[in-house]
């Protein structure tokens, strides 16, 4: 594939007996340069020593062998005239000429000042296998010593990434908590009296009455009621027994919204800590 030097895919270097090797991705695989590799023979034409590497005949074969696995676009026919010409004095090849007629994927050739030629791992071990078997096997430890490093680097974030999570979910739910939890009631002073015992139960339990709540809330229809959630509707049960129980005792309507309200704050933080209740729930 040809690109330009311009690509804004990340790179990284490794070192390989004092030379400077860069791995870019692409297409998520990793390509390795042949540039870098080829300074190890000739740091002045690095460009000269990939183009003698295509001609050989062997070069070829094992091009094209891996493009017939790996590429379902690569043109057979033009390879089959590659591979006759291939280790003739007069056949010549560059990665531009093999990638544009070929229709290959498994090199890359960019332009520009920071260009050069690009391989797949695959192609790019076979590249040094012919430079050097020495360096080949330096090649080959660093890079997997590099991935080693991004797998650990991988698995830091990660384990990072799943505790912030969890650092936020508590936060989250702390605040949906504490969003749950009825305020405490004052005392109200002088002798106001609520309409009905429902709206005792609502301003212990939400703070408002009923009509309190559609005046804040004209875009929803229905009720207060409609919009609680579980642990809300099971402490609302709970109050209508205890205020009825209340009643029977003679308490006033006042001294009833506070044991009510102190109720529901009691039993609320209760609930929301329940995992049966939030099984319930679902």
């Amino acid at each position: 594939m040809l690109t330009s030097a311009k690509d804004k895919e990340m790179k990284k270097k490794i070192l390989v007996q004092n030379i400077s090797v860069s791995i870019r991705q692409h297409e998520k695989k990793d390509f390795i340069s042949l540039t870098d590799i080829a300074r190890s023979k000739n740091a002045d034409e690095p460009k000269d020593v990939v183009k003698n590497w295509l001609r050989s005949k062997n070069t070829i074969e094992f091009l094209g062998l891996w493009e017939q696995i790996n590429n379902p676009d690569f043109k057979g026919v033009e390879f089959d005239s590659f591979k006759n010409e291939a280790g003739l004095n007069s056949f010549t090849m560059s990665p531009a000429k093999w990638i544009e007629n070929t229709n290959a994927i498994g090199l890359i050739s960019s332009s520009g000042r920071y260009g050069g030629t690009y391989a797949h791992k695959d192609i790019a071990f076979e590249f040094a296998s012919w430079i050097s078997a020495e360096f080949k096997l330096f090649l080959i430890k660093e890079f997997q010593r590099l991935k080693e490093d991004e797998i650990e680097n991988k698995s830091l974030e990660w384990n990072l990434s799943r505790s912030l999570s969890k650092i936020n979910y508590k936060i989250h739910t702390d605040a949906i908590k504490e969003h749950l939890i009825p305020k405490a009631i004052q005392k109200p002073k002088g002798s106001f009296v609520y309409a009905n015992e429902a709206d005792v139960l609502n301003v212990a339990l939400f703070g408002m009455t009923a009509k309190e709540w559609r005046e804040t809330n004209k875009d929803k229809e229905g009720n207060v009621r409609d919009y609680t959630n579980v642990e809300q509707l099971i402490v609302l049960s709970n109050m209508e027994s205890i205020n009825a129980e209340l009643i029977k005792r003679g308490l006033s309507q006042t001294d009833r919204l506070i044991a009510l309200n102190e109720t529901a704050i009691s039993q609320i933080k209760s609930l929301i800590n329940n995992p049966a209740i939030k099984k319930l729930g679902k």
